[in-house]
C-alpha cells in the first residue's frame, strides 16, 4: 500500500482585508482556516457544506423554455465547501503526482494536460500508423451520465487500494460522499431536499480528480488487449493499429470492447452503443474488410468523427474542420462588419 500524505498539515485561509474591514475579515479568515483544520484532523465534512442549490439555465438564449431538455442543471454548493475541497485537492494531487498513480493517458483536469495535448496525442499516433501503410480503427465511445452514475463503495475501495488513502484521510472521503442532499431552485421559488446516494458532487472542485480515480482500473483493461486509448475526463478513444498483412488483430479490438463493457456494467457506468462512433483510417485494401467486420458488430462505422471539438475525417486531413471554422470566422467577421 502506498503512503498516505501528511494529514497534520495546518492551513491558513488568508486574504487582504478590504480598507476599514480589517477586523472583521481577519476574524472570517481565522474561522475559516479552523474549520478546513479541524475538518482534516477530525476526518469529517461538515453536513452543512453537503447541500448543493441546483437552478436550471437555459443553454442558448434563443432555445424554447417550456422543453426542459433545452435546460443545463447547474450545481452550486457553499463557498466554504469549496475553500475546504480546494486544501485536499492541493495535497491529494501532490500524492497521486509522487507515486505516479494516475493514468498517464488521463488528460482531464491535470496540470499541462488539455484537450489540445490529448489531440496531439491521439493524431499523431494515427499519422504515425499511416506513414506505416498501417489501418487504423479509432473507436469514440460515449458514457451516458457517468458523473451520476458513482457508487460510493466502489470509490471508497479505489481511494484505499489504488490511491493508498487510510485512516483519518479515508474517513474524510467517506463523510464527503455521504448525505449529500439537493434542491432545485428557479425564480422564487424551491423544491423540496432529495438525497443523492450516488455520483460524484456536481459543481465541487473534487469530483474531476474523484471520477478518474473511479476510472483507473479501465487503463489496464484497455492496455491488457494491446489496444492504445487515451481519455479526456469521461471521453474515451480507443485505437489500434492493423498491419496489411495481419486484418484478423481487430479481434482483439472486438475481445476489448467487450471486457470494457462488463466493467462498466459492474462498476454502475453505462456505455451508450448508440452514440459510439468509429472511424477507419488509412487505405491498404482491407477498408471494407474490417467495415464489414464492424458492422457485423452493430458498429457503425462513419467517414468522420467529432473528438474534442475537432471533426477527424478517414483521412486525416481535417477539410471539414477548417471548412466549418472558416464558415464560422466568415460568419462573425459580417456581424463586425454591419457594426
Amino acid at each position: 500500500m502506498r503512503p498516505c500524505w501528511n494529514s497534520g498539515h495546518q492551513y491558513a485561509v488568508r486574504r487582504a482585508p478590504p480598507s476599514g474591514l480589517g477586523v472583521r475579515a481577519g476574524l472570517e479568515s481565522r474561522q475559516s482556516s479552523t474549520i478546513v483544520n479541524l475538518s482534516l484532523d477530525t476526518g469529517v465534512f461538515p453536513d452543512c457544506l453537503k447541500t448543493a442549490v441546483v437552478k436550471p439555465l437555459l443553454q442558448k438564449n434563443n432555445l424554447d423554455p417550456s422543453a426542459f431538455e433545452n435546460f443545463r442543471p447547474i450545481s452550486n454548493l457553499p463557498f466554504l465547501s469549496k475553500i475546504l475541497e480546494k486544501a485536499v485537492i492541493m495535497q491529494l494531487n501532490d500524492h497521486l503526482n509522487k507515486h505516479a498513480i494516475l493514468d498517464k493517458f488521463q488528460s482531464g483536469f491535470r496540470t499541462n494536460h488539455s484537450t489540445e495535448t490529448a489531440l496531439v496525442k491521439v493524431v499523431n499516433d494515427l499519422r504515425v500508423n499511416a506513414d506505416r501503410g498501417h489501418l487504423s480503427v479509432l473507436i469514440l465511445l460515449d458514457l451516458s451520465a457517468a458523473f451520476d452514475t458513482i457508487d460510493h463503495n466502489i470509490l471508497r475501495n479505489r481511494l484505499s487500494q489504488w490511491v493508498g488513502l487510510f485512516g483519518s484521510i479515508l474517513n474524510w472521503f467517506e463523510s464527503y460522499l455521504a448525505g449529500r442532499k439537493f434542491f432545485v431552485s428557479c425564480g422564487n421559488y424551491n423544491s423540496k431536499t432529495h438525497d443523492i446516494l450516488y455520483a460524484v458532487p456536481q459543481g465541487s472542485i473534487l469530483g474531476p480528480l474523484l471520477f478518474s480515480i473511479y476510472m483507473l482500473p479501465l487503463g489496464q483493461i484497455i492496455s491488457g488487449h494491446n489496444v492504445s486509448y487515451h481519455s479526456y475526463a469521461d471521453d474515451k478513444q480507443l485505437y489500434l493499429s492493423i498491419a496489411p498483412d495481419d486484418p484478423d488483430s481487430l479481434d482483439s479490438l472486438t475481445q476489448c470492447l467487450t471486457c470494457v463493457s462488463e466493467w462498466m456494467n459492474s462498476n454502475f457506468l453505462k456505455l451508450n452503443k448508440e452514440k459510439t462512433e468509429i472511424l477507419v483510417i488509412g487505405n491498404n485494401g482491407y477498408n471494407e474488410v474490417i467495415r464489414n467486420k464492424l458492422d457485423a458488430l452493430g458498429l457503425k462505422v462513419k467517414m468522420e468523427v467529432k473528438s474534442l471539438g475537432v471533426t477527424v475525417d478517414c483521412n486525416l486531413n481535417f477539410k471539414s474542420h477548417i471548412n466549418q471554422i472558416t464558415i464560422t470566422a466568415f460568419f462573425h467577421l459580417r456581424n463586425i462588419a454591419k457594426v
